[in-house]
């Protein structure tokens, strides 16, 4: 272990924490970046002395100061040299700024939950300074704490759909790749996290005490060992057909990932040659050649955007759809909060979205509308009393009899009528739905700056509308 604080601006700091992911590993840090030598000295002073108490992961300091760069590009234009210069003020400049940067990575703005993690890096040191160094912050509170207060909403719940996943199960049948074929087997049957995948142990199936078997892993985002859980045989299989594949290489591998499952033989210029185990980028291209091998796409034609993550999520998803107790959910995700299970990884799936598009009522002609919409003669009646009055919408029509000054429920919880049976439209109102299909599109681009959360509100809609908009062109051209 390094006595002192290392000279330059450039570190390689050990991970010594024995349940850390990147145990024995060196991580890099490159403190080159910021400009003013005062604040450099804050932040080195920082990391350092969270890597010397061991104060969070090592590998969450890295990150940090990856994020700070975004700061010191901003405190750099705007003639900043001090963590003392901040106040409320600049940190809502900041926060402009933020919205406007376009990530080098993927040439897009940052996402809302990166602008978070930026102003996180920043909160984070000033939090520091305050106990261990105060005469290198404002003594007043410069942020208010609800900079960023969506971060956290459950807006959507990223599982794989049941059409997707017949996919990757029909491709399983003749993938080669067997970290891919059986990695994916065991994050499906398990829900674990993948930096538990990465260090899963050759031990880690054992027989259950009355039948079948259970496996066992080191969950290291709660430094904990998770107790025994029940597997299908399938899993086990893919243990077993694992440790036969990477038998061979456990001769060459260091002793600290000797006992691995997941090790291989790197073909990267840094490492060529040695047998290690994956990083996490090299799983994720994994998975994305195997989406593109195998051609897996979503209800768009595009191919699908596969994680390692979204099989935990799917797993919560389906037990809670079977009816499965949330207690148990949160036991076999290995959730310390229960609300953490059911807020982002445990949703039902609704059969109405699974249904949306057989539900939209589109006939080419309302009056021979068929008897089959309604579900007794006094409401087709009312219908045909109203179908050009109360029944009339701005993009087609309602058959559900109302009450004058009733507001639908439907209306007031979604603010739309297109999943609804009760919705009927028509090629006379094709152009409006154009019109409102272009609104959303450019809303859509013009909110980009607010990340993929604000996209989600839109997307499901905008998929509704271009089903209606090709289905109501086949009738018009029927027509013609």
């Amino acid at each position: 272990m390094l006595s002192k604080q290392p000279i330059g601006d450039m570190w390689s700091l050990p991970d010594n924490d024995p349940h850390s992911q990147h145990y024995g590993e060196s991580l890099d840090f490159d403190f080159s970046y910021i400009h003013s030598e005062e604040m450099k000295s804050v932040v080195k002073d920082y990391i350092w002395h969270c890597w010397r108490v061991n104060n969070g992961a090592l590998a969450s300091r890295q990150w940090l100061n990856r994020s700070l760069q975004y700061f010191m590009v901003f405190a750099k234009a705007n003639n900043i040299y001090s963590f003392k210069e901040l106040t409320n003020a600049v940190v809502d400049l900041f926060l402009s700024y933020l919205r406007t940067v376009i990530s080098p990575a993927t040439k897009r703005p940052l996402s809302y939950k990166s602008q978070k993690g930026c102003l996180d890096a920043v909160k984070s040191v000033v939090a520091w300074c305050r106990v261990h160094r105060p005469e290198a912050v404002p003594v007043t509170e410069i942020f208010t704490g609800n900079e960023f207060p969506g971060v956290n909403r459950n807006v959507k719940i990223e599982f794989i759909p049941d059409a997707v996943m017949e996919q990757i199960n029909n491709a399983l049948k003749t993938e080669e790749d067997p970290y891919i074929k059986y990695g994916i087997i065991i994050l499906a049957s398990t829900g674990m996290r993948q930096g538990d995948l990465r260090k899963l142990r050759v031990d880690c199936i054992q027989p259950h005490i009355i039948s079948g078997y259970t496996i066992t892993w080191y969950d290291h985002k709660n430094r904990r060992q998770r107790p025994p859980m029940p597997v299908r045989s399938e899993c086990a299989y893919a243990v077993q057909k694992l440790i036969e594949h990477t038998e061979p290489l456990r001769e060459d591998a260091d002793p600290i990932n000797k006992d691995f499952l997941y090790i291989y033989r790197c073909p990267y210029t840094a490492k060529a040659g040695q047998v290690i185990v994956p990083h996490k980028e090299t799983i994720n291209l994994w998975l994305r050649r195997f989406v593109k091998r195998h051609n897996i796409t979503d209800t768009s034609g595009e191919l699908f955007n596969l994680t390692s993550h979204m099989f935990r999520r799917t797993l919560g998803t389906d037990m809670l759809s079977k009816g499965v107790a949330l207690p148990v959910i949160q036991q076999v995700l290995g959730h310390s909060n229960p609300l953490t299970t059911k807020r982002f990884y445990a949703d039902v799936k609704d059969k109405e979205r699974a249904e949306v598009f057989r539900e939209i009522g589109i006939i080419g002609n309302i009056e021979m509308i068929d008897d089959s919409v309604f579900e007794s003669a006094t409401e087709k009646e009312w219908f045909q009393e109203h179908k050009h009055k109360g029944a009339a919408l701005c993009d087609g029509y309602c058959t559900k009899p109302f009450e004058p000054g009733a507001v639908c429920d439907r209306l007031l919880k979604r603010q739309k009528c297109y999943s609804c049976s009760r919705y009927i439209t028509t090629p006379e109102y094709l152009d409006a739905h154009r019109s409102h299909l272009e609104r959303l599109e450019r809303q859509l681009i013009e909110g980009a700056i607010y990340g993929e959360h604000y996209a989600e509100h839109f997307r499901p809609t905008i998929e509704v509308l271009k089903d209606i908009i090709r289905r109501l062109e086949a009738l018009q051209n029927e027509s013609k």
